[in-house]
């Protein structure tokens, strides 16, 4: 019995053991070690599924060339590099693997946000430079977390499980919307850069693209000043990254935490400079666990469409 045909645009090397399980369970063209990708397309035209990820999306060009495209299945809960118009144009269904990333994401942005407050990382590089025993200068003073004013851009699923952590830790939490909720504590703010004044901490948990694109912008970043913190686990592009850097620079925003970037995985010098800011390399949901957890979702939509069955984690294209 043949296997069903699906096209791989990119390695899900993300989750262990993921790339060999399609090919011993599926017919698999991959296009991310093509050498020709118009011929690699052609040989995948009857094919009905597309396995992605949030990095390597799908272009429009690409469901163009598969006229029996029915699926895109997306590992990762952020689907801004999916052409969700053209897929809706088609009638093509797109999931993606929302919920089980949720409390991995805000648990690093919870590392983050005290990495930068308490100068961990700077604090680490002290002590392996022998800089403490020493004697060679002293730390500088951190900020406290415990107590706080928490602002988060997006209370979605990752906003919430950010708020949620917040309690722990004794703090206010406000949050901005495209709306207000109704059914949670926390106090909402209609301003953006009203809740950036307000806040010490602000967590950008919101989705990613077009809609979302510089939101937060100069006005917004100067508005949390020069004892506040930006925290951003969601999209680079969501952050208006040469502003945030002149504001770094300058005293005006007191330090940044930052899983994403805008030209990822380019980042630029001025920030790898900065002892006030901590970086990571886009792995908010990099744990086994949770890696493990997300192409579980991935093998269920794929079970469910080649069985006939309701996807179970169906995105609204229209």
């Amino acid at each position: 019995m043949s296997k069903p045909k699906i096209l791989q645009i990119g390695s899900l090397g993300g989750s262990p053991g993921a790339d060999e399980y399609l090919k011993e369970h599926f017919d698999v063209i991959t296009l991310w070690d093509s050498d020709d990708v118009s011929q690699t397309l052609r040989n995948a035209a009857d094919a009905e599924v597309v396995v992605t990820s949030a990095i390597h999306g799908c272009k429009a060009e690409v469901m163009e060339a598969l006229p029996k495209l029915k699926l895109i299945c997306n590992w990762g809960v952020g689907y801004d590099t999916i052409d969700i118009d053209a897929a809706a144009k088609r009638s093509i269904a797109v999931t993606n693997t929302p919920e089980v990333l949720n409390d991995c994401v805000a648990d690093e942005a919870w590392g983050l946000m005290i990495a930068c407050a308490r100068h961990i990382p700077l604090g680490d590089r002290f002590v392996r430079e022998n800089r403490w025993e020493n004697h060679d200068g002293v730390m500088p003073l951190g900020t406290r977390v415990s107590g706080k004013k928490l602002g988060i851009i997006g209370l979605g699923r990752i906003g919430m499980a950010i708020a949620k952590r917040g309690h722990g830790f004794d703090m206010q939490v406000a949050y901005h919307n495209r709306s207000a909720r109704t059914d949670v504590p926390y106090t909402y703010m209609d301003s953006l850069a009203g809740l950036a004044q307000w806040a010490d901490f602000l967590v950008v948990a919101t989705v990613g693209g077009a809609s979302t694109k510089k939101l937060v912008d100069r006005e917004v970043l100067a508005a949390l000043g020069p004892n506040g913190y930006i925290i951003n686990i969601a999209r680079g592009p969501v952050i208006d990254e040469a502003a945030m850097v002149q504001l770094l620079q300058s005293g005006e925003l007191g330090g940044a935490g930052l899983d994403v970037f805008e030209n990822e995985p380019a980042v630029p010098n001025e920030l790898k400079r900065m002892d006030n800011v901590v970086l990571m390399p886009h792995v908010g949901s990099a744990t086994r666990e949770t890696r493990e957890a997300m192409f579980e979702v991935v093998t269920a939509n794929l079970q469910a469409f080649f069985g006939g069955k309701a996807l179970v984690t169906p995105v609204a294209t229209s």
